[in-house]
């Protein structure tokens, strides 16, 4: 195939009004797909229907140590919910807090709480001149919106397959007290699918911040969700890294099992330093009485154990691997040598991410959303909806059926097309 840049001006006009053709034809069908998030389809959630009887008549409602799961008490969490969580966070039970059914709402939380309180001690932000935060880029939308609705200034900070550009995240912290945290996603990453290398995890662990209350936010949302049985991501486990650096305190490591089980009614938790862990106990004890013991419960009637939780993801990913690759092969077929565009094939996780020429992905997504395939905003991957390319485009491929997705893609590779002969054209 030869590439749209090399093309002359009389093959892209022609090129074009063959694609303003398929467009028309496409918008004529009245198509209304949604790949715009990161859900599990209604199959993969069918899967965990079964904890719905585990606490069926007759089922003992109490945890190991006897204490009645209806009731208040205990504060961060039944003994076997720390045990399962910890497995699938890989620490021990007494390194994790159990909390209630997200893990973004602990984040959210825990900036909060800096904000008004400060960490361990140390002066609330709010009294600050100036709080930043690194945002490797692209990145999870969520998070960015969290530290702009507290106003913290957000510095991109490059991703590479490795990881984020830690010669870049490693002469910031340690030059400007002012940088208080950095969101990570590091197995999987939302949107590229990337893992962080063992090296990157070490020099994370080794960071020298100028902030005392400097923490790294963590979110291992993805630990578990392999694509492929034998072809799997490896992720080094950062808080034994951060304890062997003599750095036990820098890090919150977040999860949840939201793609695990359900969605809005899984259960999420924190693992940190047991000094970390008693500076959020004490605030808890304020907050809430307890989380959703029953919940927890359930989970750990379900699951059982790590190998549990394991054997169900395979279940998951049965379901989803057919939708990457049938999203990937289009990409390849529709769009391979063109040089219109490039995209991650990722091993896990929930999301394709798509660079597309500079300067057309709004007019991609536009197109798109016109010809009834809803995506996610251009620029979501990045602070303040500003991808100063205008290339990312992350692909959500896991909530619709095969059949949708099979025709979303086919919309978007037109829509990539069409956007990138617009733009050669007007060069």
């Amino acid at each position: 195939m030869e590439k749209y840049s090399e093309m002359s001006r009389e093959q892209l006009l022609a090129l074009k009004k063959e694609l303003d053709q398929q467009y028309a034809d496409i918008k004529a069908q009245g198509l209304a797909l949604d790949m715009s998030r990161g859900k599990p389809g209604t199959d993969q959630l069918d899967l965990s229907m079964g904890m719905m009887q585990v606490l069926a008549d007759g089922a003992e409602l109490k945890c190991e140590t006897g204490v009645d799961c209806r009731n208040y008490g205990v504060i961060d969490g039944i003994p076997e919910a720390k045990r399962l969580l910890g497995e699938i966070s890989e620490v021990d039970p007494e390194h994790i807090i159990i909390y209630g059914n997200s893990s973004l709402n602990v984040m959210f939380d825990s900036i909060a709480r800096s904000m008004t309180h400060g960490v361990m001690g140390n002066t609330p932000w709010s009294k600050l001149d100036k709080v930043k935060f690194l945002c490797p880029v692209p990145g999870y939308d969520r998070h960015f919106k969290i530290t702009e609705f507290f106003g913290i200034e957000m510095i991109n900070v490059p991703m590479t397959p490795e990881g984020p550009d830690m010669d870049m995240v490693e002469k910031l912290v340690s030059e400007d007290p002012a940088i208080k945290g950095i969101w990570c996603v590091p197995k999987y990453s939302n949107p590229q699918g990337y893992t962080y290398s063992a090296r990157t995890v070490q020099r994370f662990a080794n960071l020298k911040p100028a902030a005392p209350d400097f923490r790294i936010y963590w979110d291992n949302a993805y630990s578990v969700h392999h694509l492929y049985d034998e072809d799997q991501d490896f992720l080094l486990e950062i808080l034994t890294e951060c304890a062997k650096a003599g750095n036990p305190d820098i890090v919150y490591k977040f999860t949840s099992t939201s793609k695990i089980s359900f969605p809005g009614s899984g259960i999420a938790a924190v693992a940190a330093s047991k000094a970390n862990l008693e500076d959020f106990r004490k605030y808890m004890q304020i907050q809430t009485i307890g989380h959703d013991k029953l919940n927890q419960l359930r989970h750990v009637r379900f699951f059982k154990n790590l190998e549990g939780v394991h054997e169900h993801m395979r279940k998951h990913a049965n379901i989803i691997r057919p939708k990457f690759e049938l999203v990937l092969d289009i990409l390849n077929k529709e769009l391979g040598g063109l040089g219109i565009g490039q995209w991650t094939t990722p091993k896990g996780g929930y999301f394709i991410s798509f660079d597309s020429m500079k300067g057309c992905a709004k007019n991609i997504v536009a197109k798109a959303k016109e010809a009834g395939v809803v995506m996610t905003g251009a620029g979501a991957t990045y602070p303040y909806g500003k991808d100063p390319e205008d290339s990312n485009i992350r692909i959500a491929p896991t909530f619709p059926s095969m059949e949708e997705l099979e025709k979303a893609a086919y919309v978007f590779v037109v829509c990539v097309k069409l956007a990138s002969v617009e733009k050669l054209l007007g060069e």
